[in-house]
């Protein structure tokens, strides 16, 4: 297939040399070069699966966790009264 690709002159220059050094066209090196860099990114990769490592927080026994944002909410309003008092 024949199409027109634009090419930075950093990486033009880098497969001239390529292709100089193996003795093969500079259209051989492009389509070498973009075989070798899909096989790379197409081929699966070792990547651990990540773990769950649990944690106690240490909560004792009767504290309700799903209650913990409405004992933070009141906690901040027995502050914000106490900071008002403290201003009048």
């Amino acid at each position: 297939m024949r199409t027109t690709l634009t090419l930075d002159d950093d990486l033009a220059a880098l497969l001239r040399q390529q292709a100089a050094t193996l003795g093969v066209s500079f259209k051989e090196m492009v389509n070498r070069a973009l075989r070798a860099g899909l096989s790379r990114e197409m081929a699966p990769r070792d990547v651990p699966t990540p773990t769950t490592i649990p944690h106690s927080f240490g909560f004792r026994p009767g504290v309700d966790l799903d209650k913990l944002n409405q004992l933070a909410d009141e906690l901040e309003a027995e502050a914000a009264v106490e900071s008002l008092a403290r201003t009048r």
